[in-house]
């Protein structure tokens, strides 16, 4: 029997899937140049959106509910920095770690788990606000990584949701999926 805080659990991994997919998917298709760019001097390229998420996430799910979300070691302010040594392979590494952490985390993650705290730079909050509160900051961030490669890819970009004109065709497809008529 699946209770309710058990599918809440999987309803967040699937999320959480689906949201670095989307990413990743976005990612791919920018080269190198793109990965790197800025549109101004005051914005974020993909490369400093991948380090900060990476780091980001590497610290708030690692030991999750035993240490502070903010570890010590974390320099967030040198996460939008550009270092000499962050090439787009060293950063996707740091992306991928991030990730790992986060899904290493919710494969072990119980119902029990939610009745549990959690510290984040020193506040306790529950753990089922500090998930929303971190797959709120992801989803923000994924949204920055998708909107600049689509502006650095240009033309040659491939829609990572419904394509424009299509919404009335994808309904239609997913009416006859789900209702059979």
């Amino acid at each position: 029997m699946t209770t309710t805080t058990t599918l809440l659990i999987e309803e967040l991994r699937l999320e959480w899937r689906k949201l670095k997919e989307q990413a990743d998917k976005a990612i791919a298709q920018v080269d190198d140049a793109g990965f790197f760019a800025t549109i101004d001097a005051e914005s974020n390229s993909i490369a400093l959106i991948v380090k900060h998420l990476g780091n980001n996430l590497r610290s708030r799910w690692t030991d999750f509910y035993t240490t502070d979300g903010e570890k010590p070691d974390r320099d967030r302010d040198g996460e939008f920095i550009l270092a000499a040594d962050d090439t787009r392979e060293r950063l996707l590494a740091l992306w991928e770690a991030g990730w790992r952490q986060l899904f290493d985390t919710f494969e072990t993650m119980t119902a029990a788990d939610l009745d549990r705290t959690v510290v984040i730079r020193w506040e306790p909050q529950s753990a089922p606000r500090a998930t929303l509160r971190a797959l709120t900051h992801a989803a923000a961030h994924v949204g920055q990584i998708v909107l600049l490669a689509k502006h650095v890819t240009g033309p040659e970009w491939r829609t990572l949701s419904i394509p424009r004109g299509q919404s009335r065709s994808f309904n239609e497809q997913l009416r006859q999926r789900f209702t059979g008529a």
